[in-house]
């Protein structure tokens, strides 16, 4: 029989049954769902609104109930619609009439937007986790290549000398910000709704800094129509979560570059490629691919959620049940991604010699040969021209910067000296670049040294 039977004069369609039940998804709650209602007991006992023995009876149920669901012992219902009535119909089952006093002074309504945010509460920092560990593995590979020399891109054209670690450290650094994003969030969303019931709260003298309490939360939420209707902290690690899918896919994009036969500046591991079933030569940067491919699922749960509650009036509407579904695969999916990623990243061969040949050509070292014109007192934009000549001559001979005779560097200016060949040496070009961020060694040094302190910070 349905809660709500006494109202109605007909049974609900099967149809509308399937189509209104959560409980395929809304299952993984359960752990949520029974802390919250341990919670809501513990309270109606202390507060004189249900006997403690009664309140008693509920507590150990749930938890005999909560023991059976993790032994694989409980089959879930439909007809029960979600995982809190499921929860409840078995209450009462195993304890009785104690059994219907649990819901005093609670509505799904509360009680769904407590689970949520319990359930999401524990994941963020499972993310968090999951970030720092790719963050050591980015240290790893900066320490391991602070002397490897490769060209820096715009639009895809090389554009000035920098190094592998600087490479790395760049990403450290959008991923360090996925983390704040992500603790940004957490804090926000630490807010007990329970007790704010359908919208009104209730007439009972609920205690809801008890129950925030109980279940880990800062503080209860400060409005009950809000505390039921929105579910922004959901957008908003949604929002998190498809920046930093977004970071990874940017990442995957240029490991599948970089180990292509094109660039070859790095080597997966076979561990973490797959092969052709028809080009026996072929070895796919599979892992990337999906993770590229996977940001746009994680997009769509975004769009979705905001879709969702774009027009939604005040307080609890059905649509707001579509938030699991994408507010779940997106977490899941996430946390597929970064472990495998990581591995990834980790056991890659860095090709050091294909990157400094690389970097050996395309003028990357341009700018550096204006600059050393600016140096010896010429304005910057004369000695821009000057060093567009010499691009230009170079494209004609077939030489580059570093090969060019003094003779043909003074035929275009007289400020070239013995001096330039040092100056425009690719290890001098990234070394004299010493400003705080730079490419040098010594500043990427103090980058690593950053991202350090940061997850360290964070792990003790």
């Amino acid at each position: 029989m349905k809660l709500w039977a006494g109202r109605f004069q007909k049974e609900t369609d099967t149809l509308v049954n399937d189509f209104n039940s959560s409980i395929g998804f809304d299952a993984r709650l359960y752990k949520q769902d029974i802390a919250g209602s341990i919670a809501h007991a513990t309270m109606l006992g202390k507060q004189g609104i249900i006997e403690e023995h009664e309140a008693q009876k509920i507590i150990e149920g749930l938890k005999a109930i909560l023991a059976d669901i993790e032994d694989d012992k409980v089959e879930f219902s439909l007809d029960n619609e979600d995982i809190h009535m499921n929860i409840e119909a078995l209450l009462t089952q195993r304890i009785g009439d104690a059994g219907k006093r649990l819901h005093t002074g609670r509505s799904r309504n509360d009680q769904v937007a407590v689970d949520t945010r319990l359930y999401v509460k524990e994941e963020i920092p499972v993310i968090i986790k999951q970030v720092l560990d790719l963050e050591q593995v980015l240290i790893k590979k900066a320490k391991a290549n602070l002397d490897t020399v490769m060209p820096g891109y715009t639009h895809l054209q090389r554009a000035q000398p920098t190094t592998f670690a600087h490479y790395m450290m760049a990403y450290a650094n959008m991923f360090k910000r996925d983390v704040t994003r992500l603790e940004d969030c957490l804090e926000r969303l630490d807010e007990c709704p329970l007790g704010a019931g359908a919208l009104a709260a209730s007439t009972y003298p609920l205690d809801r800094f008890a129950t925030a309490q109980a279940l880990g939360f800062k503080k209860p939420t400060d409005n009950s129509m809000d505390s039921v209707s929105d579910r922004d902290y959901a957008i908003e690690l949604l929002s998190c979560l498809s920046i930093l899918m977004m970071h990874l896919s940017r990442f995957s994009e240029e490991i599948v570059l970089w180990c292509s036969w094109e660039f070859k500046y790095v080597d997966l591991d076979d561990a973490y490629s797959t092969g052709s079933s028809i080009m026996p030569q072929k070895k796919n940067p599979d892992v990337a691919e999906l993770v590229r491919g996977k940001t746009g699922r994680v997009y769509g749960s975004l769009v979705t959620l905001l879709t969702v509650m774009k027009s939604l009036p005040l307080a609890y509407n059905k649509d707001m049940q579509e938030d699991k579904e994408a507010l779940f695969d997106a977490i899941d999916t996430v946390e597929l991604c970064l472990p495998v990623f990581g591995a990834m990243l980790d056991t890659l061969t860095v090709r050091p010699k294909n990157m400094a040949k690389a970097a050996s050509g395309g003028f990357i070292n341009a700018t550096d040969c204006a600059d050393y014109l600016t140096k010896k007192g010429l304005p910057f934009r004369e000695a821009y021209m000057i060093v567009g000549r010499l691009v230009n001559m170079c494209i004609k001979t077939g030489d580059t910067l570093d090969t060019l005779a003094l003779k043909d560097f003074r035929a275009i200016s007289s400020l070239f000296d013995e001096d330039v060949y040092e100056a425009l040496a690719l290890k001098t070009c990234v070394n004299e670049r010493k400003v705080y961020g730079g490419p040098s060694k010594e500043s990427v040094e103090k980058q690593i040294g950053l991202i350090e302190e940061f997850v360290q910070a964070r792990q003790e």
